[in-house]
């Protein structure tokens, strides 16, 4: 009787098509495993499936940027001891934490769990950033648009644009980047290649949502709001483009334009370079948390999440949870 090594020579020798069935054959008579995928992990040593698995990987993703905004976070005394304004010092550590994480993403947080996919890839990333900024002002822009025709958002006069840094920068820059690369980067992108895309759009859209709870004038409902429009939207655009930066640009886009629009940004009021006020029932006028709280972008926002997600799905971006998957390797990105 040949022995495995013999079969396989034989059947390499015989032509591709025969060469793969008996490979896979040999593999199931060695192991008891149906395909290469699950015969490759078996081979795994323990430390390094537990270190791949997904969960895991994330948590340490986690862990190293709460440990980065620590170290930050311990700068702010010299830098308040340095003469820096109150202002500044919020916009400048928050740079600092972008900055760096981006920093620690490329060099080592891409490279986590068992799936290797760089988020943040210098091809593409100026024109998606872009499309990305654009559409999110166009987006919000619509929303007080609407507002303005239903009575609850007029334009009083010219604003001090004393604020003007911190929306530009802070709402923009480092809300825009840092939160969708640990939201969509890290949260919804392990917790995807565990549960599939579904379950993990409406997990991280809830937590997305209710990281906002701590805002100023925030609600349950103003919470639950941002869970739907923007989980939705933002993740729809990381699934459809396998990559952070249109997510990044709808994201800035949309905080900009609503800050320069003078309305609060989740809450957040700016002096901008006009004065608006929003008077009315909240679920027209939002209330103090602003136009996110409201029906108009709930509307907008999610209906323009869930075309990206009809495109993501027909592109093939869906990924299956790993109970359905049995082995076989993701192909959405």
């Amino acid at each position: 009787m040949e022995s495995t090594a013999e079969h396989i020579a034989a059947a390499r020798l015989a032509g591709p098509d025969v060469w793969t069935h008996d490979r896979v054959k040999a593999e199931k008579e060695t192991t008891g495993l149906d395909n290469p995928a699950e015969t490759h992990r078996a081979a795994r040593p323990l430390w390094r499936r537990i270190w791949e698995f997904p969960l895991v990987a994330m948590i340490a993703a986690i862990a190293l940027l709460i440990g980065a905004g620590m170290l930050i976070g311990r700068l702010i005394p010299a830098l308040r001891a340095a003469g820096w304004s109150e202002q500044w010092l919020d916009i400048g550590p928050s740079l600092m934490l972008a900055a760096i994480s981006a920093l620690l993403y490329k060099l080592l947080i891409r490279h986590f769990g068992g799936k290797k996919h760089d988020d943040l890839p210098l091809a593409g990333a100026f024109r998606d950033t872009g499309a990305g900024f654009v559409g999110g002002a166009l987006l919000i822009t619509l929303c007080v648009a609407l507002a303005a025709i239903a009575g609850v958002y007029r334009i009083t006069g010219s604003g001090s644009g004393a604020d003007l840094w911190a929306i530009v920068l802070l709402t923009g820059v480092y809300a825009g980047f840092f939160e969708e690369l640990l939201l969509r980067g890290i949260v919804f992108r392990w917790l995807e290649e565990m549960t599939g895309s579904w379950i993990a759009l409406a997990l991280s859209s809830l937590i997305f949502g209710f990281l906002h709870a701590g805002n100023p004038n925030a609600t349950f409902f103003s919470s639950l709001a941002i869970s739907i429009e923007a989980g939705i939207l933002l993740g729809a655009a990381y699934m459809l483009t396998r990559s952070l930066w249109l997510a990044i640009g709808l994201h800035a886009g949309w905080n900009v334009v609503q800050g320069l629009w003078d309305v609060p940004v989740s809450g957040n009021d700016f002096d901008s370079i006009v004065s608006a006020e929003m008077t009315g029932p909240s679920l027209l006028a939002g209330g103090g948390f602003g136009l996110e709280a409201t029906v108009f972008a709930l509307v907008v926002a999610t209906g323009a999440g869930i075309w990206l997600l009809v495109l993501a799905r027909r592109k093939g971006r869906i990924v299956k949870p790993m109970w359905s998957r049995k082995g076989q390797p993701i192909t959405a990105y």
